[in-house]
C-alpha cells in the first residue's frame, strides 16, 4: 500500500518527517519531497477522496447519526481544532484536510436513510461521479464553443423530457436552471413576454394590471417571482383547494371572472404536480380547459411530482400535463440526482430566446463558423451557468428509464407502508385519511397526556407544541430528521417524504419509535 504523506485518519498523525506541506507548494510545484517521488496534488486528492469515502460509508452505517448538532455560537467559537475563522497566512495542508473532514462531520447527512426532512435526499454514486467530473471540467454552459459535449447532452435530455411530458417532436424548448424557484420564475417571465412583449423594452409601466393564479397549496416561489418581476405579490391570486389539497377548478374560473370584472388582465395559471406539504396533484385536464377557454398560459410546477412520469404505475396522476405551456421538473428530487438539477420546459420553440436575448457580441457572434445554433446563453437570465446536466445524463446511462422507475416506485411503496402502519397506531393520527398520492405522508403524534382529553381550542394549542418540541429533541440527539409545519387552522404536524432509495421499512419503523420515545412524556 502506498505511503500516505499528508495526514492519517487518527487526526493527530502528521507527516512522518515532521514537515508541514505548505499550501503554496501544492499550487506552485509539481514535485513532492524525494522520499516518496509522488506529486503533492495527487496525494492531496487521494486523501480528500478517503475523507469523502469514509463519510459516505458512515452515512449508510445503521448506527450512525443523521447529524452531530451544535448551536451557531458553538460553531463560531470553534470545535476541537475546527475553526471557521479566516487568517491572512496560509495554513498547512494537514489542517486543510482536517477542516474538510470536520466540515462533513458537523454537516447534516442528507443521504442518511433516516433523513426525511426535505424533498431531495439520498446520494447516488454515479451522480456523485458526474458532479466530480463537472467540477474538474469547470466550464460554462453559455456557448457550444466552450461546452460542446455538455450542450449536446442538455439538448438530448430536454428532448427526452419533452417526450415524457407528451409534447410532439416539433414542440418543446427549455433550459436547466439553478432550481425549481428559478424555473418557476422563467415560466412567468416567458408567459408575460408572450402576452405583453412590450414589457421587455418599456417595462411594467407600459402594462395594465396583470394577475396570475396559483393553488393555495402552491410553492411560495410564485409570489417571490412576482415580486422580482415587478408584478407584485398582491397580484398573485390564490385558488382554493379541496380537502386533499387539489386546486378547485370552479374557484379558479370564478376568480378569473372576478379579476376581469375588476379591470385586471389574467394571463397565467400555475397548477401543481405534487404539492410541497400534501403531495397533491391538481386536476390538469380541467385546469387546461379553463386556460384554453380564457386564453391563459398554463404552467405545471412538477418540481416534486415530475419524476412520476417515469413510472408506468403512477404517471396517470399527471394526465393532462401535455396541455401545459410550460413545466418545471426537478430531477434532483424524485429522480435522486445530486443538487442542483432543475429544468424549465417550454412548449413553444424560440420563446425563451426571444424573451431573454441581448445579443452580447463578445459572446454570441453570429459569424462564427461552428454551430452557433446550439449557443444557449441568450435563452437564460444568467450569463455564467453551471453544468447541471452531466450528472443526470450519466445516471440515465447507468440506470436507464427502467432503473429510475424502480427507484421511484420503491419510494411510493414506502409512503403506502407508513400510511398503513400509522392507521394501526393509536398514538398517531393521519392529517389526511386517504391513501397518499405521492410520497408525502402527514400525521400528528398524540402524547399520552392528550389521548383521552376533550378536543377543542386548548387541546389544539397543546398539540401545536408537540411536533416542535419533539423536533428540538430530535435535532439534539441526531438520530433522525423529519420536518413539521402547520397548515391553515391545523396545528403543527409531521410530514415524512421519501426520495432516498437507501431508505428501508426498518428506517420507517425507527422514525415512529423515535417520535414515541421523544414525545412520550409531553
Amino acid at each position: 500500500m502506498r505511503e500516505k504523506a499528508l495526514i492519517g485518519f487518527n487526526d493527530e498523525e502528521a507527516m512522518k518527517d515532521g514537515q508541514h506541506l505548505d499550501i503554496s507548494s501544492l499550487y506552485a510545484s509539481d514535485l513532492f519531497p524525494a522520499r516518496t517521488g509522488e506529486k503533492p496534488t495527487e496525494l492531496f486528492l487521494e486523501q480528500i477522496f478517503e475523507i469523502l469515502f469514509s463519510y459516505i460509508k458512515r452515512t449508510y452505517d445503521g448506527n450512525s447519526k443523521v447529524l452531530d448538532f451544535h448551536h451557531p455560537h458553538q460553531l463560531l467559537d470553534g470545535l476541537e481544532g475546527f475553526s471557521l475563522e479566516l487568517s491572512d497566512q496560509p495554513e498547512p495542508l494537514e489542517q486543510i484536510l482536517v477542516d474538510c473532514r470536520d466540515t462533513l462531520r458537523y454537516s447534516v447527512k442528507t443521504a442518511h436513510p433516516r433523513f426525511f426532512n426535505q424533498l431531495s435526499s439520498g446520494l447516488d454514486m454515479v451522480g456523485l461521479a458526474g458532479e466530480w467530473l463537472t467540477a474538474t471540467a469547470n466550464t460554462n454552459m453559455f456557448t457550444y464553443e466552450i461546452a460542446p459535449v455538455f450542450i449536446m447532452m442538455e439538448d438530448i435530455l430536454l428532448k427526452k423530457m419533452h417526450e415524457m411530458v407528451g409534447w410532439t417532436e416539433n414542440e418543446g424548448d427549455g433550459i436547466f436552471s439553478p432550481g425549481g424557484t428559478i424555473s418557476n420564475l422563467y415560466s412567468i417571465l416567458v408567459a408575460r413576454y408572450k402576452y405583453f412583449p412590450i414589457v421587455k423594452t418599456k417595462g411594467m409601466a407600459a402594462l395594465p394590471r396583470i394577475v396570475l393564479f396559483t393553488s393555495a397549496h402552491s410553492h411560495y416561489s410564485f409570489k417571490k417571482a412576482s415580486a422580482v418581476l415587478g408584478i407584485g405579490t398582491e397580484n398573485v391570486i390564490a385558488i382554493n383547494c379541496d380537502e386533499r389539497g387539489k386546486m378547485m377548478p370552479s374557484d379558479l374560473e370564478a376568480k378569473i371572472l372576478k379579476a376581469k370584472d375588476e379591470g385586471s388582465i389574467p394571463f397565467y395559471v400555475s397548477a401543481t404536480a405534487g404539492t410541497t406539504v400534501y403531495g397533491a396533484f391538481d386536476p390538469f385536464e380541467n385546469i387546461a380547459d379553463i386556460c384554453q377557454k380564457y386564453g391563459l398560459w398554463m404552467h405545471v410546477d412538477a418540481a416534486w411530482g415530475g419524476g412520476l412520469l417515469l413510472s408506468k404505475k403512477h404517471r396517470f396522476k399527471l394526465n393532462g400535463i401535455k396541455r401545459a405551456n410550460s413545466v418545471t421538473w426537478n430531477p434532483h428530487k424524485m429522480m435522486g440526482v445530486p443538487l442542483q438539477c432543475s429544468a424549465i420546459l417550454v412548449r413553444e420553440k424560440g420563446l425563451l430566446q426571444a424573451c431573454n436575448e441581448m445579443c452580447a457580441d463578445y459572446l454570441f457572434q453570429p459569424d462564427k463558423h461552428y454551430n452557433t445554433a446550439y449557443d444557449t446563453g441568450d435563452k437564460t437570465i444568467q450569463c455564467g451557468r453551471h453544468v447541471d446536466v452531466f450528472k443526470l445524463w450519466l445516471m440515465w446511462k447507468a440506470k436507464g428509464a427502467n432503473g429510475f422507475e424502480l427507484q421511484i416506485n420503491k419510494c411510493l411503496e414506502l409512503a403506502s407502508y407508513i400510511y398503513k402502519v400509522l392507521k394501526t397506531r393509536e398514538n398517531f393520527e393521519l392529517v389526511l385519511p386517504n391513501e397518499p398520492e405521492h410520497t408525502n405522508v402527514c400525521f400528528w403524534y398524540i402524547p399520552p397526556s392528550l389521548r383521552r382529553v376533550p378536543r377543542g381550542k386548548e387541546w389544539n394549542a397543546k398539540l401545536h407544541k408537540v411536533a416542535s418540541t419533539i423536533k428540538a429533541h430530535m435535532m439534539e440527539e441526531g438520530t433522525v430528521m423529519i420536518g413539521f409545519q402547520p397548515l391553515g387552522e391545523k396545528p403543527n404536524f409531521f410530514r415524512v417524504v421519501f426520495s432516498n432509495p437507501a431508505t428501508k421499512k426498518s428506517d420507517v419503523d425507527f422514525l415512529l419509535e423515535e417520535i414515541e420515545r421523544l414525545g412520550n412524556n409531553l
